[in-house]
This record gives structure tokens, sequence and C-alpha cells, in this order.
């Protein structure tokens, strides 16, 4: 199990954030497994430099299934902190 830290445009992050996008699409540049913890890392396109804000995510299921050529499909589950403990 890996950890790996990885940027994210805004509008995505926040898709992934309110829990709409369940997946990330990446180059497979670092071997990802299933098991590994993604630090998503939001980054603001226009200003070109990362807000400060992440999400932890674990990737639960790997494909590359029609995708380009050394590109892989990652299902993500965000972890989201229980509220009132």
């Amino acid at each position: 199990m890996a950890i790996h830290k990885l940027k994210i445009d805004s509008k995505y992050f926040d898709a992934v954030r309110k829990g709409f996008k369940t997946f990330e699409i990446r180059k497979n540049d670092r071997n990802f497994e299933v098991g590994d913890k993604l630090i998503l890392q939001e980054y603001d396109r226009e200003k070109q430099v990362c807000t400060g804000y992440e999400l932890l995510a674990f990737v639960t299921y790997i494909t590359n299934f029609a995708q380009k050529m050394d590109y892989v499909v990652m299902a993500i589950r965000v972890n989201r902190p229980k509220l009132n403990q």
C-alpha cells in the first residue's frame, strides 16, 4: 500500500468532495494498486497553485479497460470523518 499526493483541478475536487465523482483517471506512472491512499490536493488552474484543501481517498478498484496507453481508471472512496463522536 502506497500513499500518493495528486493535484486535482478545483471543479473535480469539488465533485469528489460532494460524492458525485467516485473515480480518477490517471497515467499509471506510479504503479497504482488497490488499497493505495490518495491525498487529493485541490489545484487552482488559473492561479497555478494548490489551495491548501485536501481529501484522503482510498483506491478500491483499478482497470485500464478502454483507456489510453498507460492510463488507468481508479474507483475511489473518500475518507469522511464521522460527526458527533
